[in-house]
């Protein structure tokens, strides 16, 4: 199981990531495309920050602009102290060292082994052999590699060769990592292996990492804070936490379902409606140290009720548990009632699916 590592802003944390009403637009023949539409984001460090949405939110364009592959038609982009949108080719190439990425399909070199790939961006910088092989050799161990350091891509497996990549990544000892849907194309268990290498790694080099996803899963297992894009806006950004609890926007409420109510749930509330000719179904959301509590057994203890447990879920979040059941309480109408109230209470938000 993987540790929660807490995230809290200090009095006087330093901004590393600066975006001030930033736009893109691309010019074609067919027409303008607004890939990004007047963005304003503040990404602090040390941070693990989720940028989410479908494809053609404007996810890619954002991270390009970030890293300076692109530059914005409007605003003003600022990354680890440079601003990005204004100084010249030979200080972006410079300030591009502070901004590293990995990527869904991992870019390495295939002709190269581990070690040489990880040497790589130290050789373009024109650091010394010596010190590039003895670099290459600590981040081998840090992400878990070694044996593999003369091994090539072509023989390693797909989370062997993402852990290159974020060695690959780290060489030039960057402020910020940027991860273009890094675990997209890797099995579950895989992608949780990567996901607490890169929260490890949050950890012990207070690195800013920003992660571009469509996964919500991704978002749930190490991100601090979510900023969620649509038609390329960010429509909804917060905790982690609280956007899971309270989403605001049908774009964002989209996404927490994935996780917080499975296809099958729908299937089983419908059943049982279909069955039920009394009572009520209900909805509950948990939070924090509410999600631990024995709430059910209360509930049938202390009223006059039968409980149904129809479905439910607890997933972890790096600021505490959130989880939601779905239940069928039946009863005495007044019985319903009190058990209901009391739910409330106990600072458990509740929601009537139905009253039959």
């Amino acid at each position: 199981v993987m540790a929660t590592y807490r995230f809290s802003k200090k009095a006087g944390e330093q901004t590393v990531i600066h975006l001030q009403n930033v736009s893109k637009t691309y010019h074609s023949k067919s027409g303008n495309v607004d890939a990004v539409k007047d963005v304003n984001l503040d990404i602090d460090k040390g941070e693990i920050f989720g940028i989410i949405g479908y494809s053609g939110a404007g996810k890619s364009s954002l991270i390009r602009l970030l890293n300076g592959l692109e530059l914005p038609t409007e605003g003003i982009v600022e990354v680890a102290g440079n601003r990005i949108n204004e100084v010249s080719n030979a200080k972006l190439r410079k300030a591009r060292q502070e901004i590293s990425m990995i990527f869904q399909h991992f870019n390495l070199l295939w002709s190269r082994t581990v070690r040489q790939n990880i040497m790589f961006p130290l050789e373009i910088a024109g650091v010394p052999t010596s010190k590039r092989r003895a670099r290459a050799n600590e981040l081998i161990k840090l992400v878990g590699l070694e044996g593999k350091e003369n091994a090539y891509p072509s023989q390693l497996s797909g989370g062997q060769k993402q852990r290159v990549g974020i060695a690959r990544a780290l060489a030039n000892d960057p402020k910020v990592l940027l991860c273009d849907e890094a675990t997209s194309a890797l099995d579950p268990q895989t992608t949780d292996s990567i996901l607490e290498l890169l929260a490890d790694i949050n950890k012990r080099l207070g690195l800013t990492i920003v992660l571009i996803t469509h996964e919500m899963h991704v978002i749930r297992k190490i991100c601090h804070r979510v900023a969620v894009m649509e038609n390329g806006r960010i429509v909804e950004e917060g905790e982690v936490l609280r956007v899971f609890r309270q989403p605001k926007e049908e774009m964002t409420k989209r996404f927490v379902k994935q996780l917080a109510e499975p296809e099958e749930a729908k299937e089983t509330i419908e059943h049982v409606l279909e069955r039920v000719k009394e009572g009520q179904v209900v909805r509950l959301s948990f939070i924090g140290d509410s999600a631990e509590q024995p709430l059910i057994t209360e509930i049938i203890r202390s009223f006059k009720v039968d409980v149904n447990i129809l479905q439910g879920k607890i997933s972890q979040t790096q600021e505490g548990a959130f989880g939601t059941l779905f239940i069928h309480i039946n009863g005495d109408e007044n019985e319903v009632e009190k058990a209901i109230a009391y739910i409330q209470s106990k600072q458990v938000e509740i929601e009537v699916m139905t009253h039959v």
